[in-house]
Order: structure tokens, then sequence, then C-alpha cells
């Protein structure tokens, strides 16, 4: 099994991050996008390591166009030589619309023609086809010699993966369809996982014609543990925090009525429109987390892992909303890549 890692996105400690991945065993290091760009740190992490594969868990789609994307995943591709993951999801309707100021719409539809249509743009610059995709979108039919990167640029190693995070079984079955992998969103549980989230990819590889041969799942990831009752009482905290966070969301609702727990997203959503973000994490039962979580001291973690996903899941990073010692991982990290 991969574990990827977080580089970051401050640009001072990028380096060291990812350097720091590398030789500590991790397969990927990815950037998420929240208050600075995700891509650009990629470009330094490049610079800074030779093995590691470099993505984004995940950049907003929607706040970008098919023609932007694939360029800065052309270059990222480019000077990597291969190493790169564009990683990509929706958001909700308020961040596209209101944070980003652009269209929000049929979004499982959507995602599903920018990516092709980002493929189709890099079929132009990396074989030479004329540019033609008319979609309900994107349109993109204007390509001149002036405006093409350099071709042969991503020879030996071809174009970028492309992986799509999603919740719903839309949004599932298009990164089954068109993309290379998918990243299971923080919350799941392995239920939904088998239940709802395995099902659509396998819908959308065979829409495509495909299996799931090579198809790369990145699988839930929130870990609790620790050395001492003071360590774990603090992972505890932290990660109820994130799963009433999450759980608030009216969007990730399907995945608490799974297990019959759809009232308490009704609770979550009403305190967080109060503002109680502190008292939400209060409400979460043990039971909840220990469906979400991994939870035990560190030589637990691996197996406990490999129980629930090592069948189905390829690859992972660890979500552990709290303060823990980087040291703490590398045990955890040689146990989890015998797996699989």
């Amino acid at each position: 099994m991969k574990v990827d890692g977080h580089i970051g996105t401050n640009l001072s400690h990028v380096a060291e991050n990812a350097r720091a991945l590398e030789a500590g065993g991790y397969s990927g290091g990815f950037t998420a996008e929240t208050n600075h760009d995700p891509f650009l740190p990629l470009a330094l992490a490049a610079e800074h390591t030779s093995t590691l594969e470099l993505g984004t868990s995940i950049a907003v789609a929607f706040a970008r166009n098919p023609m932007l994307l694939a360029n800065i995943g052309w270059d990222l591709q480019a000077y990597s030589q291969g190493r790169v993951i564009v990683g990509l999801g929706s958001q909700i309707k308020p961040h596209i619309t209101k944070r980003f100021s652009m269209e929000w719409s049929h979004p499982a539809a959507r995602m599903r023609e920018m990516i092709l249509a980002m493929r189709a743009i890099w079929d132009c610059w990396e074989n030479g086809t004329q540019l033609n995709f008319r979609g309900d979108f994107y349109t993109h039919t204007l390509m001149t010699p002036f405006f093409e990167p350099e071709r042969g640029a991503l020879a030996g190693f071809g174009t970028p993966k492309v992986f799509l995070a999603g919740v719903g079984a839309k949004m599932t079955e298009v990164a089954g369809e068109v993309c290379d992998g998918f990243f299971c969103h923080a919350f799941s549980t392995e239920r939904y996982l088998r239940e709802v989230t395995l099902p659509a990819l396998k819908a959308g590889r065979e829409r495509a014609g495909k299996t799931m041969d090579g198809f790369e799942v990145v699988g839930p990831s929130f870990v609790v543990t620790g050395t001492n009752e003071e360590e774990m009482d603090a992972a505890i905290r932290g990660t109820k925090q994130q799963i009433a966070f999450y759980g608030s969301t009216p969007a990730y609702r399907p995945v608490l009525e799974l297990h019959g727990w759809g009232d308490l997203q009704d609770e979550l959503n009403s305190l967080s429109k109060k503002g109680k973000w502190a008292e939400m994490g209060e409400i979460i039962p043990d039971e909840v987390m220990h469906a979400f979580a991994v939870v035990g001291e560190p030589d637990e973690v691996a197996p406990e892992f490999g129980r629930r996903y090592g069948d189905c899941v390829q690859r992972l990073s660890f979500y552990a909303p709290y303060k823990a010692d980087s040291s703490r991982w590398a045990p955890i990290i040689a146990d989890l890549k015998k797996i699989g």
C-alpha cells in the first residue's frame, strides 16, 4: 500500500517538507487548496525530490477551466519528470459562487466534461491532434502553434494522472469513468466505501470499458492514536471535532444515513449555524468516531487499516486533525507498505 504525506503550501517550508517525506519512505506528497495556491508548491517540491509523487488533494476544479488546468498539469509533469497527480474536487456551491465567483450547475456532468476537455487538450499538445472539444459547459476549438507547449516534453512518462474526490454516487461514477484514481473523502466509513463508493467506481469503469486494474483508490484515513492517555485524549477531541464539521454539511448526510445516524446531521447543522463549533465535537458518540477512524496504539494502526481496507484501497494518507510528533508515523508507514 502506498502512503502519502502532506507537503503544505507555505513556500518557505515546502522544500524541507518534501525532502523529509521522501526520506521518510512516503510514496507521495500532496497539497490542499485552503489558504494558498495548491499547484505552486509542487514545482518547488519537484526541484528538491527525485522519486516522490506530487499532487493536489485537492485543487478546486470549478475555480478554474480546462485550459488552465491543462497548462499547469503539463508544465508540472514535464518539470517533475512524470511524477504529478492532478487531484480535483468540486467543492460546494456556496464556495464556488460566493468565494470564487464562478458558475455552478450539474456538478457531476460538469466535472466529467472538464476532465475530458483537459485530456483533449493534452492529446492535441502531445500527439498533434486537432483541438475540437465541444460540450455543454466547455468548448475548446482554437489552438495555434504559438500557444502549444514543446511537443515531446512528456516523452517517456505521458500526461499526468488525474484523480477526483467525491462522496455522492454520481461524482464517484465520473471518477471511475474518466480518471486514474479516486480520493475517498475523509468523511467515509468502511461500510460506505464498500456499499456505495466501490460499486459506483466500478459502474463508471464499466461505462468506459475498463476494469479496476491500475485504478488507485485513496482510502479514508482518519487516525486516532497516541503513546499515552494524554495524547489519545487530544487525538479523540481533534478527530471528533473534524468529524462534526463534515457531518454538519448537508451534502454528506447520506454517509450518516447509511448507518442510521441521520438525526445527528440535523443536530450538527443546527449547532454550526449558531457558531457552536466546540459543542459540535462533544456530541459525536464514540461509536461514530470508531466508524470513521482507525483508533488504537501506534502498533495497532496498520493491522486495522489492513483489516478494513487492505483488499480495496491502494494508497492512503493520515488524517490526524491534532498535534502529533512526526516520528510517530515512521513505523506505521513501514507496516502499511507491506499490505497489499
